[in-house]
């Protein structure tokens, strides 16, 4: 039966509500089934799409029968407990019912008086993960400095960027440096471009044996730009890089930034979830220094896409660079100065209600559900590790700190490259690569939510049968 185009009502949305829950449900229940990396062609998706929009509506169990047949196949499974690339992206029943609550309230939160709720909450959330994470109490809403959320550590590397640039002055961008460690997130040489900076103004420090920043490398760099006559803006430490989950020495590199008046950013996007646990705190050695700090609860706790906590030590410098107040915005709450406004912590002006379900998360969980899980996790990457180690084939590229294994076969990077392509076309699991030292390496991430043992044990033994295969090839 075509639909009428009419508005949903109440009773049909419960229905219809009702259905997509149950197939969200199943999805979770059977996606460990689905072959992790996407098998579709290019192109395969669109031509099983209508070149044009149906002039009626349609019924909505049509729309789920395309969901199963059309868009289900030309996903990869980002939530398969046997997904191990690139990072944990994981979300849960939590953050999915929260993102659903947000979407039905339609909230949008560009200003206090908008909706004081959505601002409100999403200031005392950013205070719990303060308290959650161990970090400096100056990151705290009470004081000059304060947390938001942003959409991903790239939209808040060039939040701090714009306020650095502010503090320092605001003069000529193409005169100002940036600094990072050749490990860094490409996120930090986008953000100098989007911001005005020379193409040439990100320099790219040198690391050391475990791929972190080398704060001597840092300083004779910055000392050097300043003779050239530049001016230092900022420089970016990474807690848990992208390729090696190295942990560049905060405090040393903050040093640095303080001889030369310079601001500090610290990207722990991928790891600073770890903090939950105390025995883990020692990644955020020397935060307390930092002018700006940012980590992602979308990757690894539990939170769906899209989800940043950033804080800064002082908010003025970010709230002037990004302040604009036209006509049509003015109210009474933001002129007496008495309200957070958080169009004036973000690139956008509108913004959704994101803390809702980092809210419904922290609640589900609590602090030692979190920290049970990260734990467990942690234990398992060490145990993989420990099983690279012990097989004469295989060798580790560096000790993992947290949940990040790097490995590669002894056979060189011809064969590990092959193990790599061999293991994730078998759709029983997903690595991703990177490149240490000039060397190929397999990156095992562990931190999907369903993750158990079973899974990662045989993730090991993939990789050691497709390195079999690949070396019994002629």
């Amino acid at each position: 039966m075509t639909n009428s185009g009419n508005h949903m009502t109440a009773d049909e949305f419960r229905r219809h509500g009702r259905t997509v829950v149950d197939w969200i449900a199943d999805y979770m229940q059977r996606v460990e089934e689905l072959p992790v990396l996407s098998r579709s062609q290019p192109g395969e998706v669109q031509a099983a799409l209508p070149s044009a929009p149906p002039d009626e509506g349609e019924p909505f169990d049509r729309i789920l029968a395309d969901l199963d047949e059309v868009v289900v196949p030309g996903l990869t499974h980002w939530q398969s407990p046997n997904f191990f690339g690139y990072f944990p992206a994981n979300t849960s029943g939590p953050s999915i019912l929260g993102e659903l609550v947000s979407a039905g309230l339609g909230v949008q939160g560009m200003l206090w008086s908008t909706s004081p709720a959505c601002t409100e909450l999403e200031t005392r959330v950013l205070d719990w993960v303060v308290d959650l994470l161990g970090l400096p109490e100056r990151f705290r809403s009470d004081g000059p400095g304060g947390g938001v959320i942003q959409d991903s550590a790239s939209s808040a590397t060039l939040c701090a960027l714009l306020a650095a640039r502010h503090r320092t002055g605001g003069g000529d961008a193409r005169q100002m440096t940036v600094y990072a460690s050749e490990q860094a997130h490409s996120s930090v040489e986008k953000a100098a471009r989007i911001a005005g900076f020379a193409y040439d103004a990100v320099r790219f420090v040198q690391t050391d044996a475990a791929f972190a920043m080398d704060p001597r490398a840092l300083n004779d760099t910055v000392a050097a730009d300043v003779r050239d006559g530049f001016t230092p803006c900022m420089v970016t430490a990474t807690v848990g890089t992208t390729g090696s989950n190295a942990i560049d020495p905060v405090g040393e590199i903050a040093r640095v930034c303080r001889d030369h008046e310079t601001w500090l950013h610290v990207d722990a996007a991928m790891s600073g979830t770890a903090g939950v646990c105390p025995e883990f705190r020692w990644l955020h050695n020397g935060v307390e220094a930092a002018d700006s700090y940012c980590f992602n609860p979308h990757k690894w706790m539990f939170t769906n896409f899209d989800c940043d906590c950033f804080y800064v030590a002082d908010r003025e410098p970010l709230v002037a660079a990004l302040s604009i107040l036209p006509e049509y915005l003015r109210n009474n709450a933001t002129v007496s100065g008495e309200v957070v406004d958080y169009r004036d912590w973000q690139v956008p002006l509108g913004r959704r209600f994101r803390a809702l379900k980092l809210w419904f998360v922290i609640r589900h969980y609590g602090v030692e559900g979190l920290r049970r899980h990260v734990r467990r996790h942690v234990e398992l990457a060490q145990q993989f590790a420990q099983w690279v180690q012990d097989d004469p084939d295989w060798e580790l590229a560096v000790d993992p700190p947290l949940n990040l294994v790097c490995l590669r076969h002894r056979a060189g990077d011809a064969v590990t490259e092959a193990v790599l392509q061999r293991a994730n076309a078998t759709g029983r699991m997903f690595v991703t690569h990177t490149r240490l030292d000039g060397r190929y390496v397999i990156r095992v991430s562990i931190g999907q939510t369903h993750t158990e043992q079973r899974h990662v044990e045989q993730a090991w033994c993939l990789l050691r049968d497709s390195a079999a295969a690949v070396l019994a090839e002629p």
